[in-house]
């Protein structure tokens, strides 16, 4: 084996290990691709046409799959896909969340979500509830990148609730485009978690915060007593055994369910998002 050919074999497998971490699926819809770009390479001359037709060939693969095929493969392992559209007042705030299957947890907690999302629509009119990372489809202890625990379909982020600055009327958008990085901070009368985490050497617990534009954070005023809601009625949730927000806002939005705990310095900070999970 020569070298341009160990090259080919170690970027071949940089390409299956990313595409896994990010999707879980996509490093076996690569190797199933090889057999299509055999075909096209027996009947296009064209560098570039072979190309183009490999890749386009993956992405129809990988999207046949991930929507049609791993929610049929992932009911056996007892988890079920989260709406890719808004269902129930329930919906993805971005659809990157679909894409990369990131949007499975186990029925009762799909079932959970749908029931809080039907009450915050009766209590606050025009609310649909945005979810964020879930859980894989597939098999227990597979990581979630960035998430400590997301994997084993029992947890799910939401986003928090906002009211847009200019009108200071509901929203259901989020300042960050993810849903992540853009926080309710602290206020200098309020215990700051963040950065008692970072200068204990816990790097990671502010990490997305500085690496996602602020910009957007100008457009929203968050909305306090609806996010209270939001946490309070997965409080009441039997389903429900523990939900993680940032020790301020539990303070400040006077939340005093036994539910509701402080996550540690290990993971990441939560005054952007709130974290619910099965018992």
């Amino acid at each position: 084996m020569d070298f341009k050919q160990i090259l080919i074999y170690t970027a071949r497998a940089l390409i299956f290990l990313v595409l896994t971490v990010l999707t879980q699926t996509g490093g076996v819809v690569y190797l199933i691709n090889f057999s299509t770009c055999n075909q096209i390479n027996k009947r296009m001359a064209n560098r570039w046409l072979r190309r183009l037709c490999k890749l386009g060939s993956f992405i129809l693969i990988y999207l046949l799959a991930t929507f049609l095929i791993v929610p049929l493969l992932a009911r056996p392992f007892g988890r079920v896909q989260l709406p890719v559209r808004t269902t129930n007042n329930l919906r993805p705030l971005t659809f990157l969340t679909c894409l990369l299957n990131r949007n499975y947890v186990r029925k009762d907690l799909r079932d959970a979500a749908f029931s809080v999302a039907a009450k915050m629509n009766q209590q606050y009119p025009g609310t649909v509830v945005n979810y964020l990372d879930a859980n894989f489809p597939f098999i227990n202890g597979f990581p979630l990148a960035p998430h400590l625990s997301h994997n084993d379909g029992k947890k799910l982020d939401l986003a928090f609730c906002y009211k847009d600055k200019a009108t200071l009327t509901a929203t259901n958008k989020a300042p960050s485009p993810i849903g992540y990085g853009i926080c309710e901070e602290p206020t200098p009368a309020e215990k700051n978690t963040a950065e008692f985490c970072s200068e204990h050497g816990y790097w990671q617990y502010s990490f997305l915060k500085n690496v996602m534009p602020q910009g957007a954070k100008n457009d929203f005023v968050f909305y306090g007593e609806k996010t209270k809601y939001l946490v309070e009625l997965f409080c009441r949730d039997n389903r429900i055994g523990k939900i993680f927000i940032e020790p301020h806002l539990k303070l400040r939005l006077q939340l005093t369910n036994s539910k509701i705990r402080f996550h540690g310095c290990r993971a990441v900070r939560h005054d952007d998002h709130i974290h619910v999970q099965l018992n």
